[in-house]
């Protein structure tokens, strides 16, 4: 029910404050197989006063329907939606699947231990369709945030803002590609020429059983290619850091234990092994990617990211210094207090 969802969209907030998350994108706004719109909703808490975080929504582009079909509709619910709070301004096109069903899109094929194919993955959007999508979409003054996971869906979708680039107008629409998980290193440098900010899932860059038993068999040399957080860095690529919840936690502080140390939160740093070590990020930069960087991307960069005069009191208080205390303590680390704007929007006491 209508009163279902505004609830429903409350108790999201209320989850993601316990974090310290005082801001956060959406990716799937519209509708969409077993889930409804909460644009509407999001709306009506804003109109309402209720909403307290900052919220970009990304309107779900359609696979099967191209872009001409949509650009109207998605133009009318940007108008429709927006509230204060509220900006449906982004676009989401999610462009492969995942390397654990062997649906992420790969430039050579998945290939198991005893040499046996398992196709090369599958992209949602033809390259020429991806290609005129997001030209009509970044000349329509949306930001797009693509779902690229294979290397042949990450060189795609920057083949299409490349494309975009040369046919419109440079405008600050912000465009950034998450996941990353395949990046051929010969595309790292792209994402700083093009201006995509890279939006890292921190928490997955760490050999858990699903890496170890789903994904390393099958990928064979490309195994060295993942989660080229450092390299990213090195390259001059602006970092965000989102949760892509709720597949993950939300919670940043264990995505930035993986991103410091590339060992999952609940294994201990003295037995376990790194995984792609030279990849690590320094806690500073980990921390910058999930403030100012994330500001960035979701324009906010003006208001809050970083503490400074001028700005808004987006606020949390934490249980402990994360620059004095060892690495592999950096998970434990609680929420005590989080303000928006100066007003306190959750304590751990309550």
């Amino acid at each position: 029910s209508d009163e279902q969802m505004l609830r429903a969209v409350l108790k999201g907030q209320e989850y993601l404050h316990s974090f310290g998350v005082t801001a956060w994108q959406d990716a799937l706004v519209g509708d969409y197989p077993e889930s409804r719109d909460p644009g509407p909703y999001y709306r009506a808490a804003d109109e309402a006063g209720l909403l307290t975080g900052r919220v970009r929504g990304a309107l779900w582009l359609e696979r099967g329907k191209t872009i001409a079909d949509q650009i109207d509709s998605l133009v009318a619910r940007r108008e429709q939606y927006a509230s204060g709070r509220f900006s449906p301004t982004a676009v989401k096109i999610m462009q492969d699947g995942v390397p654990e069903n062997f649906t992420a899109a790969m430039s050579e094929p998945y290939v198991d231990p005893c040499g046996h194919s398992h196709g090369d993955g599958l992209s949602f959007f033809d390259r020429e369709d991806l290609i005129d999508a997001v030209k009509v979409l970044d000349a329509a003054g949306f930001q797009i945030h693509f779902h690229a996971i294979g290397d042949r869906a990450i060189r795609d979708c920057l083949d299409a803002v490349a494309a975009a680039r040369a046919a419109n107008v440079y405008a600050d629409n912000r465009h950034h590609m998450a996941h990353l998980q395949f990046l051929n290193p010969n595309d790292i440098s792209r994402f700083a020429h093009l201006g995509i900010a890279a939006n890292l899932q921190m928490l997955w860059a760490c050999d858990d059983e699903q890496m170890a038993e789903l994904v390393t068999p099958f990928v064979g040399d490309r195994h060295a290619w993942q989660y080229p957080f450092r390299s990213l860095q090195a390259s001059g690529a602006r970092l965000a850091a989102g949760s892509d919840w709720s597949v993950s936690t939300p919670d940043p502080w264990a995505a930035i234990h993986v991103a410091v140390n590339r060992i999952p939160p609940e294994h201990p740093t003295d037995r376990a092994e790194a995984f792609l070590p030279e990849q690590r990020l320094d806690l500073a930069a980990a921390i910058s990617a999930y403030t100012s960087g994330s500001a960035w991307v979701n324009h906010l960069d003006h208001l809050v990211g970083t503490i400074e005069v001028g700005k808004e009191a987006d606020l949390v208080v934490v249980d402990r210094n994360p620059f004095t205390i060892k690495p592999d303590e950096l998970s434990q680390t609680q929420v005590l207090q989080t303000f928006v704007a100066g007003r306190r929007v959750f304590a751990a006491e309550d």
